[in-house]
């Protein structure tokens, strides 16, 4: 692999007048940036429809796009939304995603340009090739009729069971909301695709996220139960989760569903082939969350406090890594080795020839430590920190492994320090080196907690900075560190 480098910026931190970063303008403005940076890789977090705790790793799809993403403006050049509807929009806070506020605010103009769309045609044949879209759309339609209810308390049995007649029957019944719900993700998909190309024409790439699990109030589950470990009601009888970590000292409960591995199997694992097919539409790369749940996964009885009561179950290692490999060869896969590892992770790693993760900032307890720059390999990612990482600026260990931080990387202010992890990565032996947006700008803004259900996904990167100064900055240390080429001219 040749010497890269990226930088982690999820698309609902890039600056907006509407309240959140969307698809427009100001993407192409970061892909701008990215290009005269030197970097090869723009990485983003899933970009699914959020589901609880505004998390995009709790989305109600593994396959739709989030309909806050859909630029605004764009709608506009097209004649659905007038300058004066656009003008009603809160500004809200330049710092900060108000979810709740964004959320009522998009369902209001994307119905009123629905109505204006001329397009539905288009929108339909583009339904017609995807069977996912269909599940998806129903499920949304349906939800929302009943307030947002999850689909196993819907009051519809035939519907929660999902009985073709009683969806056929439903469908038929509520044409204009089934079109409204396909509508949005036709243009989401044309949106992204006009991005992406934008971007790849730029010589940068999407590396995007595929989260191992998917929300049990989902269109997968209500469409695929079969391929989940439930009951006869849509209740699991174990959920995921992860033992205590670096990440969390008591551990996650995440209360996702489980897999039903042995049915995957027999099926040829084509539930995991349709979601990367997908995530192949979006991303030229993807990294596949939570990769140590292929080896061995942490199940938790369903209705326990803490996700301590779990236990090590068996996952399918490469008789689903060797399927997505082979399937998809023209992608790249990175694998998320993080947390608490067992043998059988770095014996799964090995298999695949996946490059695995490494963070700099979980690195200073020791000479031996593995993520250190003197002990880094070639076929990994390297990091100064994830999305779950504090920013470099306000980043701190505990005492002695903070002690040891500043003398290794010969740093003796926070200031010095950010500037010396982000001089370890890019001159590491790493094939590619990423970085948060933050820990460039030297911001303090965090985007999760891990453990922590409220209060994330908000942070958003102010429009104020001078980004041609500091992309200039950014070439210079790309460029002596080998990775990225001069610049012509």
């Amino acid at each position: 692999m040749e010497r890269t480098a990226g930088i982690l910026m999820p698309v609902f931190s890039l600056p907006s007048p509407y309240g959140i970063g969307s698809l427009g303008q100001s993407a192409r403005d970061f892909v701008d940036f990215l290009r005269r940076a030197g970097q090869t890789w723009w990485q983003i977090l899933p970009v699914g429809p959020a589901g609880n705790g505004d998390s995009p790793y709790q989305s109600v799809s593994t396959h739709a796009g989030n309909p806050v993403f859909i630029d605004l403006d764009l709608l506009a050049e097209d004649g659905l939304l007038t300058a004066e509807e656009l003008a009603s929009i809160p500004a809200g806070d330049s710092r900060a995603v108000d979810y709740p506020a964004v959320n009522a605010s998009r369902v209001r103009l994307l119905r009123l340009a629905f109505s204006r769309a001329r397009d539905r045609d288009s929108a339909a044949a583009f339904a017609a090739q995807r069977l996912w879209l269909r599940d998806y759309a129903a499920y949304q339609a349906i939800k929302d009729s009943f307030g947002g209810l999850p689909w196993q308390d819907w009051p519809d049995e035939g519907l929660r069971r999902r009985e073709p007649s009683a969806v056929e029957r439903w469908q038929a019944e509520h044409g204009e909301d089934l079109a409204y719900q396909i509508w949005v993700q036709y243009v989401f998909s044309k949106q992204w695709t006009t991005l992406k190309t934008y971007a790849n024409a730029a010589g940068v790439k999407i590396l995007g996220d595929l989260p191992i699990y998917v929300s049990l109030d989902s269109a997968d589950v209500w469409a695929e139960r079969e391929q989940f470990l439930l009951d006869g009601e849509g209740r699991p009888a174990a959920v995921a989760g992860v033992p205590p970590d670096y990440f969390c000292a008591e551990g996650q409960l995440w209360g996702n569903p489980l897999y039903n591995w042995p049915y995957m199997k027999a099926d040829g694992f084509g539930w995991w082939i349709r979601r990367v097919e997908r995530a192949g539409e979006l991303f030229d790369a993807i990294r596949i969350d939570h990769f140590r749940a292929l080896a061995s996964y942490w199940s938790v009885p369903a209705g326990a406090s803490i996700a301590k009561e779990g236990r090590w179950e068996t996952g399918p290692g490469m008789d689903l890594v060797g399927v997505l490999t082979s399937w998809f060869p023209h992608l790249r896969f990175i694998a998320e080795d993080l947390g608490m590892l067992t043998p059988d992770v770095g014996e799964l790693l090995k298999a695949s020839g996946l490059p695995g993760m490494k963070v700099l900032e979980f690195a200073f307890d020791g000479p031996e430590n593995g993520y250190l720059p003197h002990n880094c390999v070639k076929n990994c990612v390297l990091y100064t920190g994830t999305h779950d990482n504090a920013p470099a600026a306000v980043w701190t260990a505990d005492g002695t492994e903070t002690v040891y931080a500043k003398r290794y990387l010969g740093a003796k202010t926070p200031e010095e320090l950010r500037r010396r992890l982000l001089l370890a990565g890019q001159t590491s032996v790493a094939d590619t080196f990423i970085a948060q947006m933050q820990d460039y700008l030297g911001d303090t803004g965090r985007i999760n907690v891990p453990g922590t259900a409220n209060g994330n996904w908000r942070w958003r990167m102010v429009s104020d900075v001078d980004l041609n100064a500091l992309a200039d900055e950014i070439y210079q240390l790309t460029l002596d560190a080998g990775r990225c080429p001069p610049r012509i001219g």
